[in-house]
């Protein structure tokens, strides 16, 4: 199974997909060259999303979780056409917080892309009637993460001026709707206490992942799992990243308690051969 994201945001659901699907072999890409993706034009998103894809198939991946939900909002239909494995996508929990909202506030915290992406949108309009949605780009927020800061004091004071309007707002109910934030619920709740519901959707992730598996008969043996698990221990997922890993590494340590190896990985595509084509 593969899992993928731009950087290093999908280790929250990589977490939460090991939990619930400890027999299976992971491979973990994050596309850290490129990202923040919620910097990039639709058209790249898609691009990268799609070569990286069919890099994963290449490699024997049997289902594709893009752990993104920049990528999802904007190429997972795409995807799914153009691949031969079931694709999962990734989504702002809208639905989960405006059933648990008692003060039907909800403040919504995502990449400026997310936010205008249609797919979203849409969404979004099906959960308003009865609860209003406070939208915050989280800008900054992305890229405090890929260099492993969580909790630094400028990164407190940026997450304080995004929560605290939802606060004053009387919100009591978060959406996480990027993987990268979970890892920052942590400094969220030094801001909030205990006043805010945090609503992140990468346990949901791996329950479909799970639904997905066994509707198509792809989920490994106990049985296999077992004889697996004999000759070589537990197996670590692999991991692979466009650029040089180390953010990569640190923060599986940090995080999810992981010592693993970071191979680098080149994957091209239409837009970052451009790139590399153009004058400087």
């Amino acid at each position: 199974m593969a899992i993928f994201d731009s950087g290093l945001g999908g280790l929250s659901v990589l977490r939460a997909v090991r939990a619930a699907l400890p027999d299976e072999r992971l491979i973990y890409v994050a596309d850290s060259l490129y990202a923040p993706y919620g910097e990039r034009d639709d058209d790249f998103i898609a691009d990268r999303t799609l070569a990286i894809g069919e890099w994963l198939v290449s490699q024997g991946a049997k289902t594709l979780v893009v752990a993104c939900n920049t990528a999802t909002s904007q190429s997972i239909a795409e995807t799914r056409e153009r691949l031969p494995i079931p694709v999962i996508g990734v989504e702002p929990g809208i639905k989960p917080a405006a059933l648990t909202s008692q003060t039907r506030v909800v403040g919504v915290l995502a990449t400026a892309v997310t936010l205008r992406s249609a797919r979203f949108q849409a969404l979004a309009e099906r959960h308003t009637s009865d609860c209003h949605f406070i939208l915050q780009p989280g800008h900054g927020l992305v890229q405090a993460v890929e260099r492993c800061d969580t909790n630094s004091p400028e990164l407190v004071a940026l997450l304080r001026s995004y929560v605290q309007p939802m606060l004053d707002a009387n919100a009591d109910t978060l959406v996480l709707g990027c993987t990268h934030y979970p890892f920052l619920d942590e400094a969220i709740r030094s801001i909030s206490g205990d006043r805010l519901k945090l609503v992140d959707t990468s346990v949901a992730i791996a329950r479909q992942l799970e639904r997905q598996l066994d509707s198509f008969g792809l989920r490994a043996a106990p049985a296999q799992a077992q004889a697996h698990n004999q000759a070589q221990a537990v197996e670590l997922p692999r991991f692979y990243s466009t650029n040089d890993g180390r953010a990569l590494r640190q923060l599986a340590a940090s995080l999810l308690g992981l010592d693993v190896t970071v191979e680098h990985i080149v994957i091209p595509s239409r837009r970052t051969l451009a790139l590399e084509s153009d004058p400087v």
